[in-house]
């Protein structure tokens, strides 16, 4: 059975810092994309960013370039989201989400296991 756990999430001043991860288990690691998802109420769910192992793809939003950092641990099995630079406009309930894929993908559609969401709030 896939299972994804987000942690990291919480509480943060503008301009700080928080580092989320997703530890996936019961997945080839390599065979997968993970991305993250971001939503707020009334907004449409946005992928903010992904990384694909076996290809090395990674994606970001145009509005986290230069902010947030993607990387993977193996071993672990575990993804981790980087995020500096935070602003309110990060606020959100942030999912990871993983597809049989050695590409990234961006439509939530496409992900058929995801896990249970962190709530990221930056104040200022």
């Amino acid at each position: 059975e896939v299972q994804l756990m987000e942690s990291g999430g919480g509480e943060v001043q503008a301009g700080g810092t928080l580092r989320l991860s997703c530890a996936t288990s019961g997945v080839t690691f390599d065979d997968y994309a993970i991305t993250w998802f971001r939503q707020v109420p009334g907004k449409e769910r946005e992928a903010v960013s992904c990384i694909a192992s076996e290809s090395g793809s990674k994606y970001f939003v145009d509005s986290v370039k230069g902010r947030f950092t993607i990387s993977s641990d193996n071993a672990k099995m575990t993804v981790y989201l980087q995020m500096n630079s935070l602003s309110r406009e990060d606020t959100a309930v942030y999912s990871c989400a993983a597809v049989k894929s050695p590409w990234c993908v961006r439509g939530d559609i496409l992900y058929n296991h995801w896990g249970q969401g962190t709530q990221v709030t930056v104040s200022s």
